[in-house]
């Protein structure tokens, strides 16, 4: 399939570990957040003069943005813990020189 002195297979051993994926925690913790603002919202008389619509975008504000900084804190102590269970495996690294494969001309 392919000429020996043109691909080389070289064992290696590489590190592999995982890591929260950070945009979910921080977009959940800000959903969180929004939930959060708008049932304490409700939970409060609302001044007919300012609505309820806006008193709760006034504090969403608030909500939506430590909801996104508790999110981030959970997904960086998290990425702490994970990243210290660390796997060693063995993996290939193909090589491959210039030169032609199954009549192609690789390389340019």
């Amino acid at each position: 399939m392919s000429d020996d002195e043109s691909v080389r297979i070289v064992p290696a051993t590489v590190t592999v570990r995982r890591s929260p994926k950070f945009g979910r925690f921080i977009i959940l913790g800000a959903g969180l957040g929004a939930i959060i603002t708008f049932i304490v919202t409700n939970l409060f008389e609302v001044d007919p003069k300012v609505g309820f619509f806006s008193l709760f975008a006034y504090f969403a504000l608030f909500g939506v943005t430590g909801g996104a900084l508790i999110g981030a804190i959970v997904a960086i102590v998290l990425d702490r813990v994970l990243g210290q269970r660390k796997v060693e495996v063995e993996a290939e690294h193909t090589i491959v020189e210039e030169g032609t494969i199954d009549g192609e001309l690789i390389g340019e």
